[in-house]
């Protein structure tokens, strides 16, 4: 951004009057065919989350796992990356043996769907070499070398692992000669160029200082053994890797002040929060109060939660973030950050102003009251069905023994949820009825990862599980009858002049008389999980397009025109007309 001008106002004047007009393409009367199918069988994604519980309740069992979604050998569809547990022996020790019919370590399905026509993924985590064998929590997808090849940061209880994408469809493990490795409890990560040099930095949240041995027994309000709140523990500082673009970084943790205030991190969302042209970094705390680290331009943050707005719910409590999503769903170049919580808080929503102050809208969006029985892990603003505004997925699944009356397929198990935004109306109406089978499985659902994975134009969920099945829910947009054909937009950047995937830029799609639509180039948020580099854009029933705006993350403006929908869409940095 530059400086002295809002976010919101400059986006404005780049669309040049282009943000207000259009109306909401209402979903109701649509026939009530299923939105999403499960299709991780039938594609050959056969993969099955262990936590190695054996009933001694260590936390670690209850919080993973994530998954992403990404190209790893650049042929034009997305690759599935999973992550595994593992089991522990009572000496803290990990135990590598799969369940029955599995097999051990995290997994890399390869998407052949640009060799063959046909969506079918097969298992090439050996020849990859990316089956690290330890208790698997997330992982962030990035290209932090500028190679033109997405990289892979996987986090664990236990050391982290930094993959470097080779380009001949292998990795190597670089960890120790990058420096990024961290011994403790590690959730989500983030991959994010704070200092705008051109090279991705890390962001890694850590947890608490659980350990096996040091193992304390809880009970749940009835007396039966459960697994332990984070406030039975100590939370641990997370990281800040600064990026010295040789292969190298540089822990700058403490020189940055990201471990002067802290709690049990585990979901972050990378963005500019306050308009002043600088990325921030918002981490999500487990019943501790959340932090907004502002980047002060110096190599140095500021905790800017509270004075913003964004540290606690309305009422000044502390809830249990888990994850977290942003967007633009009110299509006035603004910001609205989710946070999911635990069952019997509900999820927060704050929406942003153009001062950078953000308010609690959860009741008035219509999503308190919804949420409320739900413990919510992976969530994303994604448009289901590409009317031009972002709806809203969660999964859902519990940390600690839910009332005999909640209780489904396990003591854990909820449901997955989908919510409609109903546009103008500034509300959104759950429509996780229609969601398909999927929906109605009591699973204990953690991470989502979002994208187009047939590049049909309708964006997709891949869903982790604890200790249970991943699912592919395969968006039925184009597979069910429709009033009318809606149309879309995806967009992939290049950029020879900052980072490589230009993560931090904005786009926007401007369009006669109606909203000009802005999505940011990101992999973060959500739960432990990352999404599809490229941007989304649902068009609704107007498929004429004026131009495509980019804000490129070194600050440049260009318009791009001749863009035609219903198609995937490479912009090069300085192909555009300069604004």
């Amino acid at each position: 951004m530059i400086r002295g001008i809002s976010r919101r106002g400059l986006l404005k004047a780049l669309a040049a009057g282009g943000l207000y007009g259009g109306s909401r393409v209402s979903g109701a009367g649509a026939p009530e065919a299923p939105l999403f199918r499960d299709i991780a069988a039938e594609t050959g994604l056969n993969f099955h989350h262990s936590n190695g519980a054996t009933g001694q309740h260590y936390m670690p069992e209850a919080m993973g796992p994530g998954g992403a979604l990404f190209d790893y050998d650049n042929d034009g569809d997305l690759d599935i990356y999973l992550v595994q547990g593992t089991r522990f022996n009572r000496s803290g020790k990990l135990l590598s043996p799969p369940p029955s019919g599995w097999k051990p370590g995290n997994r890399l399905f390869k998407n052949l769907l640009a060799e063959t026509g046909e969506l079918r993924f097969v298992d090439v985590t050996e020849k990859a070499g990316v089956g690290y064998m330890g208790y698997g929590m997330g992982v962030a997808v990035g290209d932090y070398d500028n190679d033109g090849l997405l990289d892979l940061y996987v986090t664990n209880f236990g050391r982290n692992v930094l993959y470097h994408n080779n380009g001949d469809g292998t990795f190597t493990d670089v960890t120790r000669e990058a420096g990024v490795d961290d011994p403790h409890w590690s959730t989500s990560a983030a991959w994010v160029d704070f200092d705008g040099d051109g090279y991705l930095d890390l962001f890694v949240c850590n947890y608490v200082d659980f350990t096996v041995e040091g193992n304390r027994a809880c009970s749940s309000p009835a007396g039966e053994p459960d697994y332990c709140t984070p406030k039975m523990y100590h939370p641990v500082p997370s990281r800040l890797f600064r990026n010295l673009g040789n292969g190298k970084f540089e822990d700058i943790t403490e020189a940055s002040g990201i471990n002067r205030a802290y709690g049990p991190a585990l979901g972050v969302v990378c963005a500019d929060f306050n308009g002043d042209g600088r990325t921030d970094i918002y981490v999500a705390n487990d019943t501790a109060a959340n932090q907004l680290w502002l980047n002060q331009g110096d190599g140095t943050f500021r905790d800017a939660a509270l004075d913003m707005g964004v540290a606690y719910s309305m009422d000044g409590l502390a809830k249990a973030g888990m994850g977290v999503t942003l967007g633009d769903v009110e299509n006035n170049g603004g910001q609205v950050l989710l946070v999911t919580n635990l069952t019997r808080e509900g999820v927060t929503v704050f929406r942003g102003d153009s001062r950078g102050q953000f308010d609690d809208v959860t009741a008035e969006f219509g999503l308190l009251e919804a949420t409320f029985g739900n413990t919510g892990f992976g969530a994303g603003w994604f448009d289901y069905d590409n009317d031009g505004w972002l709806d809203l997925f969660i999964t859902n699944g519990a940390v600690t023994i839910l009332g005999s009356e909640h209780r489904g397929a396990s003591t854990y198990a909820q449901r997955k949820q989908l919510f409609h935004n109903e546009g103008r109306r500034k509300r959104f109406r759950e429509t996780s009825r229609l969601g398909g089978a999927a929906f109605k499985i009591e699973e204990v659902g953690r991470g989502a990862a979002f994208g187009d994975v047939d590049n049909d134009g309708a964006i997709d969920i891949v869903v982790t599980n604890d200790n249970g099945p991943v699912r592919l829910l395969r968006n039925q947009l184009w597979r069910n009858e429709a009033p009318s054909r809606r149309h879309w937009l995806t967009v992939k950047l290049e950029s020879p002049r900052t980072n490589r995937f230009a993560v931090g830029a904005l786009v926007g799609v401007v369009r006669s008389g109606q909203n000009t639509l802005w999505r940011q180039v990101h992999t973060d948020s959500s739960y432990l999980s990352a999404s599809d580099v490229r941007v989304h854009f649902g068009l609704g029933d107007q498929p004429q397009i004026e131009a495509v705006l980019v804000q490129w993350p070194d600050h440049k403006h260009e318009r791009f025109e001749g863009i035609k929908a219903d198609r995937i869409m490479t912009l090069r940095q300085g192909a555009g007309k300069g604004i």
